[in-house]
This record gives C-alpha cells, structure tokens and sequence, in this order.
C-alpha cells in the first residue's frame, strides 16, 4: 500500500463527503452491498481517475466485500488528498500519485494486479492490455471486467476481434446511463472548467474549434457555444458532421479552421489530429488543450521542434515561442484538461456512471449466463433501473402505460 501524508486525509474526508452528497444511487447501492455482500471473496483491480467521485465507487465496492486495489488511469488525473484518506480511512490499497512518470504509472498497474483480480475496473484499457501482455499468469483468474470510456472500448473491440481477449468486458461507457450524460453534459463542463482554471481567459467571443463530434465533443461544443463562444465542429465523419452543422456550428477540416481558433480542443481519440502543418497556421496565442483520453492527439514532439523556448506560465500552462514569434499554450500537457487542469466531472453525472460499475461487478458473478470473451453492452435492465433511480432521487415523476397501450405497442393488427 502506498504512504500518505496525513495532513491531506481530513482535506480527503471532506471532500469526499461533498461527493457523496451528490451521488444518492451510488449510495443506494452501497447501503444495499453493505447488507447483502454480494462481492464477497472477490478481488477487483481498478485503473480508474483518482477522484473524489471514484474514492465513493471504493466504498461502494468494499462495503459489498471486494479486496479493492486502485491505481490512476492518468499520470496527471490524481488527487492526492483522496489517496490519503482511502488508505488511512477506509482501508484501501491505493497506489498513484499527481504527476507520477510513466515508469511510475505502469509500476502501479503491476502492484494493482498483484491482488490476482477476478475482476477488473479499468478507463483506458491500460490495465487490461497489461494484463494480457505481461501478467499472463493470472488470465486464468479473472472472471470479467468492466470499461469505463470510449477509448477503452475501442481498443478492447479491437482485442476482441483479433481474437486475443481473454476475458468478457461490460463497456460500462455504451450505457445510455452513462455516455448521454457523464460524456456529454459531464465533458462539456468539466473540459470548459480546466480551460478557465488553467488561462483565466474569457470564453465569451472566442473562437473556440471542437476536434471531434462524438458525445464528449457534443458536450464541449454546447457548453462554450452556452458561455458566448463562436464554435467551429471538425470531423471525419460526414452524418457526425452533419449533426454538428444542423446543431448550429460552423463545420470545416482542421485546416481551414487553423488561422481562426483562439481555443483547440481536441476530443477525437486519435493521433495526430492536430499535426505541425496546423499549427504551423495558428494565430499568435492559441490555446491548445485535450479532452481524449491519451496525450496523442496532438503532434507534441512536432510542437516541441517548432519552438525556440518554451517555460510554465501558469500551473498547467506552458507557452511555446516559435520561431517566427508567435507563441502557442499548451494545458495539462496535452492530457485530459479536465482532470490535469480540474476536478473531472461533476459528482452528479458521475453517480450514474459508478452506479453501472458497481452493477456490472455484482452482475459478472451472479450472472447464470456464460459470457464469452468479447465485449458487452451493460445489461438493459441495470440501464433502466439506474435512470429510475436518478429520476426518484431528484423527484421527478413518469408515467407508466397502460395495459391498453402496452398491448398497442406490441400488436400490428391496429391500423389507420
């Protein structure tokens, strides 16, 4: 287990407790586990953001009975305050830190998989890629998993379909519960509240160019277009960009959008969207930041070559001078903004998204189905009750059919 400084565990504690506050189904669902133990005897590895929001999944997950081991998802993602308190206060092995190198980062994953996982927990599918090329050994062990963001599910598909994976995956993110509102209204506030931490800069009037029209990017797009920005869509695929244009958005490639953006945000979770030929073409004070799970979607190196010099202007900002004068800014050196420069999202959307992790490591063992070793949506069931729980929590009320509606839906007899 990792060492603390204790002075953070009260700040943790705290902290902890606003999360909480806002995350009333994940705490239904604790309440529950704490009763029940249906996680009793299990071992589950987690590669997660090292959040408050996470810190309540821990409890959750313990208080059913797991052996938890945590580790960060992002060398710049941790919060340290919150390490401290899930190990002196809840028992926890946790082991990351803010800034950790990536020696250090995968050294974790190694210590996370000692704990010979029958599940895991992962966001990014680093841990799950470890797993599969240097701890082999334990394969065996694991019973399933679980995958908490597009990237991840992306590269796992891929293990899946070159027939290397090893163990069912539940892609958490592909929950209506989970990617409608944790990757839309989630990503477009937390992304908007790194860039204004890290630069101060006003929002309203900018040019503000979205790389990316997937939920996240929808997310992002809606929230600077609400704060006064003048937004610009890039994308490579046609109906995404047509979505975007009939949102309201100017939609053009990344290279006629160059010259016009004052902010970049890339959220594509590709590489090299934005190359040296575009940033070559930016105005004098662009701000460039990343709201995709890896550092890749900017050409950092190619940026590095451009400048004379380059110095931290602010935490979390370094200015790159190039040759020709100008100077560009990078935030969170091209890492999740949200989380390198911020807090990550809010509790609230976050409850959703937790409240299907927990769900679907209860499901894996008590599941009377045998799954294969692919990837899976969550189950509709846990979908649904999730979105009923949060409705009841904030007191809204549906209706319901009627057994003559219900039977309408489901007769073809009825016509004109």
């Amino acid at each position: 287990m990792k060492s603390v400084n204790s002075s953070l565990v009260s700040v943790g504690r705290n902290r902890l407790e606003w999360a909480a506050k806002s995350m009333p189904v994940l705490n239904s669902i604790q309440q529950r586990f704490e009763k029940e133990k249906p996680l009793s005897g299990i071992n589950i590895a987690a590669c997660l953001h090292v959040t408050t929001e996470t810190g309540v999944l821990m409890q959750t997950l313990k208080a059913g009975g797991a052996d938890v081991r945590l580790c960060a998802s992002n060398p710049l993602s941790t919060q340290d305050d919150v390490v401290a308190t899930l190990v002196e206060d809840d028992g926890v092995n946790v082991y990351a830190e803010k800034g950790e190198s990536r020696e250090q980062f995968y050294q974790h994953i190694h210590q996370v998989l000692d704990v010979e996982p029958h599940v895991t927990m992962d966001d990014g599918a680093d841990l799950v890629k470890t797993l599969h090329t240097e701890r082999k050994d334990l394969l065996s062990n694991v019973r399933g998993g679980t995958e908490e963001t597009t990237t991840g599910v992306i590269r796992l598909k891929a293990m899946a379909e070159k027939g290397v994976l090893e163990y069912p995956i539940i892609a958490v993110n592909d929950a209506d519960t989970k990617h409608l509102f944790d990757n839309r209204y989630g990503t477009g506030q937390s992304t908007i509240d790194g860039i204004i931490r890290s630069t101060n800069r006003l929002i309203a009037g900018s040019v503000f160019v979205v790389c990316g029209y997937g939920w996240c990017g929808k997310g992002i797009a809606k929230t600077a277009s609400g704060m006064g920005a003048r937004v610009i869509v890039t994308e490579v695929e046609p109906i995404r960009a047509l979505e975007a244009l009939m949102d309201g958005y100017q939609v053009m490639s990344i290279a006629e959008a160059s010259p016009l953006g004052d902010f970049f945000c890339t959220v594509t979770g590709d590489i090299h969207v934005i190359d040296v030929s575009h940033m070559e073409q930016m105005k004098d004070g662009a701000i460039l930041c990343n709201a995709g799970h890896f550092n890749v979607e900017y050409n950092l190196s190619g940026l590095d070559s451009l400048a004379d010099e380059k110095k931290e202007i602010r935490d979390g900002l370094e200015e790159f001078r190039l040759k020709d004068g100008r100077k560009l800014y990078l935030l969170g050196e091209g890492r999740l903004v949200n989380l390198a420069a911020a807090e990550g999202h809010p509790s609230g959307v976050i409850d959703m998204s937790f409240a299907n992790q927990a769900l679907c490591a209860e499901y894996l063992f008590g599941s009377s189905v045998k799954l294969q070793p692919r990837v899976y949506k969550v189950p509709e069931n846990i979908d649904r009750l999730i979105a009923s729980a949060k409705l009841e929590s904030l007191n809204v009320n549906i209706d319901t059919l009627t057994p003559e509606q219900h039977s309408y839906l489901n007769s073809w007899e009825a016509g004109t």
